[in-house]
């Protein structure tokens, strides 16, 4: 039988605020576990929550890039289920009145994108009876972002997520670090008939925490669900947990449904109202996305799809590319030495590109010098290596150094007759059809010149001598 792949995301995005969502306790990784809890946290008695506004003006943001309709009136509603990493014993979410309705990533439709808050962690040691629990997560604002069920293939999925977390890190929305549990993502999978308009029984794989695992995870369930179906069984609607270890998953529990949860308006919040005005500036506030910018380095530059998009893969690599195409105007030229020695230097000391040495005016300055003929290509990349490790310009190093490239049409003759008469085998065999000997002049030149003879010149200069009688 042939199935067809039918997958939905749930993807849980931690917004980068410095306080919760409902109080002030800080929201950075990392903390002594249980420290960063406060009485609206714990859900006390007398606890008043007070809203962080910069995590609503986050979640509207994403939803401005991707399309959605946003809401001027949502309300927030308690969803009640009990774990101990819920010390409320609910959580503040919002169900029918959410943030943001529709748009899309990366062609996937979504239903909505709504505002919560993050629930603690469970902490499980294998082979012991005890578990614990750190409430350092609890509180912290996510937005959860929903698709609609239009995904057909395990690749897909992890496509999408790759999507999600470049957009939330352009916006500086969210750090995006999955090992982190900053993106978390629950697929919904299931299977019919090919040519079947009505959906089969999912199954929701919950919590899953980097690309390659969302991949792995759903390829195992869409597997797992063939099997049962072709052996004539019938899938059973539950949520199960991605063992990554074993490459497995296996059940957790029967799968809610939304009346489980007993959802009801939060009585302790008023309606969410975001005004016309916050959000105009907050789309004035947009920077260029990363689809339109990757369109228009290949529109105005002619580059290559690949190296456009390896370009906007991060905001601060495409701005820098950028503000160096600017300085220079040869977009070609200025992405191979970004995609060549400048992210081979950054990628060897593991810096970013905010940590890099060599300003986009400078790495421009650079290539000018080798376009005028000022230094070889060869010899550029000597200037650059000096210019990562000094912060120094690039004329400051070929001027201090005596780099500048021989253009003496008469120097650069003696050296192409000496060299032809130091290895006259070579010469005779060049002259005898040999056309590939040339290169080895060459290079016996440039060895000569220390590198900084023109290469033009050279190759010139020596097919004269080469051919004299």
């Amino acid at each position: 039988m042939t199935w067809e792949v039918v997958i939905g995301l749930e993807c849980h995005v931690q917004l980068g605020t410095l306080s919760k969502l409902f109080s002030p306790s800080p929201t950075e990784f990392g903390g002594a576990p249980n420290s960063h809890t406060d009485p609206p946290v714990l859900g006390l008695p007398g606890a008043l929550p007070v809203l962080n506004e910069r995590a609503i003006d986050l979640a509207v943001t994403l939803g401005l890039a991707v399309g959605a309709t946003i809401r001027r009136r949502s309300r927030f509603a308690r969803k009640h289920y009990f774990y101990p990493d819920l010390p409320k014993g609910y959580q503040i979410s919002q169900y029918d009145e959410p943030l943001c309705e529709g748009g899309q990533i990366a062609g996937v439709r979504l239903t909505r994108i709504h505002v919560e808050e993050d629930a603690g962690k469970n902490l499980h040691h294998a082979g012991s009876p005890i578990s614990l629990v750190d409430l350092n997560r609890a509180g912290v604002p996510l937005v959860e972002v929903v698709s609609e069920p239009d995904i057909r293939s395990a690749e897909e999925a992890a496509e999408y997520m790759r999507t999600l977390r470049q957009l939330v890190r352009w916006l500086g929305i969210s750090d995006g670090n999955m090992e982190e549990g900053s993106l978390r993502c629950d697929a919904n999978v299931s299977l019919r008939r090919v040519g079947e308009a009505a959906y089969g029984t999912r199954a929701e794989l919950k919590n899953i925490n980097s690309f390659k695992f969302v991949q792995k995870a759903i390829e195992f369930e869409i597997a797992r669900q063939a099997a049962i179906l072709d052996a004539g069984g019938k899938v059973v609607q539950e949520t199960r947990l991605w063992d990554a270890e074993r490459g497995s998953s296996h059940a957790m529990r029967s799968k809610e449904q939304a009346h489980d949860y007993r959802y009801f308006p939060d009585p302790d919040l008023p309606p969410l109202v975001v005004g016309e005005a916050r959000i105009a500036e907050l789309q004035r506030g947009l920077p260029e996305l990363p689809s339109a910018m990757r369109e228009r380095f290949v529109r105005q530059h002619g580059l290559f799809e690949a190296d456009a998009r390896g370009l906007t893969d991060e905001r601060a690599l495409a701005l820098y590319f950028d503000a160096a195409v600017r300085a220079h105007g040869d977009g070609k030229k200025i992405a191979n030495w970004v995609q060549s020695e400048l992210l081979r230097e950054l990628h060897r000391d593991g810096r970013t590109i905010d940590e890099c040495p060599v300003a986009p005016e400078r790495l421009a300055e650079l290539v000018r010098l080798i376009d005028d003929g000022t230094i070889s290509g060869k010899i550029a990349k000597e200037v650059f290596a000096k210019m990562y490790a000094s912060g120094d310009s690039a004329r400051v190093i070929v001027e201090r150094e005596g780099l500048l490239q021989v253009t003496d049409s008469a120097a650069i003759e003696a050296a192409c007759r000496a060299a032809v008469a130091a290895n006259p085998k070579q010469a005779q065999q060049f002259r005898a059809g040999k056309a590939a000997m040339m290169g080895f002049f060459v290079g016996q030149v440039m060895k000569a010149t220390g590198g900084k003879a023109n290469p033009q010149l050279v190759n010139e200069l020596l097919q004269r001598v080469l051919e004299e009688p």
